[in-house]
């Protein structure tokens, strides 16, 4: 029997009002497993997540999850169906402590507050201050905490890196990877920092200008920084030579 992918886009174009910039793009991501959505700036990465999470409407094709195509346009329906997005702004209530956040979003049958917690020993020890007095790093963890007490079947993560010192995103994002393999959660992971993100995912995928110009294992891609730089410069394969 074939297991239906967690999340996949067939044709899917996606932008604002008569501005396409995602362009007929195909993407399949399974449970338990990471897609890094690589690409330069203004190339489509945070519209697609927009997208997908009900921020925007697609301009064009389908979204399946489990197999079932869901209608788009709705973020609040899009959360019900199981998609979390973890904004890169972070949308934290800066005046509340951090298990207030939590109490917040939790969602019945999904982890508690102390499960959360248990995977951010940093944080757990700061959980009395205000969320505006954390750092940039604790605040992170924080969004994807309170990402996960909604018990996601899909989670977005747009540039968790955001503003954040090497050392610290060098520990936050191995933890993708274990929130994928504990969760069981497709993950859909948008990222700067190109080489960890691929240390994480399973597969990739390069977007440019709003076209997808490559896509495969993240292991393969890794391993080939020329095709990665052609990929970012928008080139593909050159031509063998006459």
């Amino acid at each position: 029997m074939i297991i239906p992918a967690a999340l996949e886009c067939r044709d899917l174009s996606a932008g604002y009002d008569k501005l396409v910039v995602v362009r007929k793009l195909d993407l399949v991501v399974r449970h338990k497993e990471i897609l890094a959505v690589l690409g330069p700036n203004g190339a489509g990465k945070t519209t697609l997540l927009m997208t997908l999470a009900g921020f925007l409407a697609p301009a064009g094709g389908t979204i399946t999850m489990d197999g079932a195509e869901i209608r788009y346009g709705s973020p609040r329906r899009a959360n019900r169906a199981g998609i979390v997005l973890v904004p890169d702004y972070r949308a934290l209530f800066t005046e509340l402590t951090p298990v207030q956040n939590l109490q917040l979003a939790a969602r019945r049958g999904g982890p508690t507050v102390t499960e959360v917690l248990d995977l951010f020993p940093a944080l757990r020890r700061r959980v009395k201050l205000r969320v505006g007095d954390l750092s940039g790093g604790e605040q992170q963890m924080l969004a994807l905490g309170r990402a996960l007490i909604q018990a996601p079947r899909v989670l977005l993560i747009d540039e968790m890196s955001m503003g954040l010192a090497p050392v610290v995103v060098e520990s936050l994002i191995p933890l993708v990877r274990q929130v994928a393999d504990e969760s069981g959660a497709a993950v859909v992971l948008v990222e700067q920092h190109v080489q960890l993100a691929l240390a994480v995912a399973d597969q990739a995928a390069v977007l440019v200008h709003g076209d997808l110009v490559t896509a495969g294992p993240a292991a393969e891609l890794g391993r080939d920084a020329g095709a990665l730089e052609a990929a970012y410069l928008g080139r593909g394969e050159e031509p063998p030579p006459r």
